[in-house]
């Protein structure tokens, strides 16, 4: 684990907030934006490893990882704790920032994850930040502390959770653009996709396609095999929602290229539950991996766009194929009304047309 930066002074980190503030500001893509924004907070606020993460805003459940932390050789333990701990949990958190050695009140032991994997490696506190708004929650980033560093401190989360309502609006822009047209060639392959994963989420098998799918959702180094963290991901939240940690369905949908958006969804085969087969083995966990369909679509374009309920909605029965007589019927709205909350769509999704705004919504 190598030595993070050292907090630095009001000044210093008023300027560093300043130009956070800007990178935010200019969106994009969300990859870029988290790597652009890390070196200016590690200089604010000094940590030794990281991992952030995208969240489907629907589901919390996390996809499109960047991380840099000393035990991805135990990458799927390393997922399977963080979603079995609810200490400092993402969707646990009240206020944006989460300091562990506070949480725990000085006793690590009682956060799973440190207990069972973070002391092995010198962690000594963790600070979580979530991304979350009114839209949903939009992703997380984990800030590690060795033993050999000071802990994390009410001033280090006070910047923190400054930076927090810039970041989350720039991550949910930065998805909002992933939703251009769709490209010809970006349609889905063949499939069925699938890979079944262990209790440990140990790789049990794949369908041949699964490779391929892999590479695009988490590109690997040169000469090495993909890793499947988004699968780690969604099955990790299958069991944290059978051990009762979090009760979010456990599926994510994430951007591929071209403006394909895929969705990812895990189950246990042939059980409803986590239920012991005989000899003491539980059943795999089946993770699909599939093109995401209209309806899917929609309502997260309808989040990215921070689009109203009504106009939610509405955007679904147009999807749907509905003109405005009928969409005003189903709604019980006047035609005029239907107008109304059109326009205030194509004004915040910046489409002109009902084709236009379709045409990015369900890539048709």
């Amino acid at each position: 684990m190598s030595m993070g930066g050292r907090p630095g002074g009001s000044r210093a980190r008023a300027r560093s907030a300043e130009r956070i503030t800007r990178l935010c500001a200019a969106a994009g893509d969300t990859r870029a934006l988290r790597l652009r924004l890390l070196p200016e907070i590690r200089a604010a606020v000094g940590f030794d490893a990281y991992a952030w993460l995208l969240t489907d805003p629907q589901t919390s459940v996390g996809c499109a990882p960047l991380a840099d932390v000393p035990c991805l050789p135990e990458l799927p333990r390393l997922i399977r704790l963080k979603y079995l701990t609810p200490v400092n949990r993402w969707t646990r958190l009240q206020a944006p920032v989460g300091l562990l050695r506070q949480a725990t009140g000085g006793d690590l032991a009682r956060s799973l994850l440190w207990r069972e994997l973070l002391s092995g490696y010198g962690v000594a506190d963790v600070a979580s930040v979530v991304f979350r708004d009114q839209h949903g929650c939009w992703g997380f980033l984990d800030l590690w502390r060795s033993a050999s560093s000071v802990p994390f401190t009410q001033e280090d989360a006070g910047f923190l959770a400054r930076l927090s309502p810039p970041v989350t609006r720039s991550l949910r822009e930065g998805q909002a653009a992933a939703f251009a047209p769709r490209q010809p060639d970006s349609r889905g392959r063949a499939g069925p996709v699938v890979l079944l994963l262990s209790a440990d989420l140990e790789v049990l098998g794949e369908t041949p396609p699964a490779q391929e799918y892999l590479r695009m959702l988490v590109p690997p180094a040169d000469g090495y095999a993909p890793v499947p963290a988004g699968a780690y991901n969604v099955a990790a939240q299958l069991l944290a929602a059978e051990a009762g940690a979090d009760d979010n369905e456990p599926w994510a949908r994430v951007h591929l290229s071209g403006g394909l958006w895929m969705t990812l969804r895990a189950g246990r085969i042939g059980a409803a539950g986590p239920r012991a087969e005989p000899g003491g083995a539980q059943p795999a966990i089946a993770v699909a991996i599939e093109e995401s369909s209209p309806a899917e679509r929609v309502s997260l374009f309808a989040r990215c766009y921070g689009l109203t309920a009504r106009e939610s909605q509405l955007l679904t029965q147009l999807a749907a194929g509905h003109d405005t007589r009928a969409i005003a019927a189903m709604m019980f709205l006047s035609e005029h009304t239907v107008q109304d909350h059109l326009k205030a769509i194509f004004a915040k999704t910046g489409s002109r047309t009902r084709r236009g705004v379709l045409a990015r919504a369900i890539g048709g």
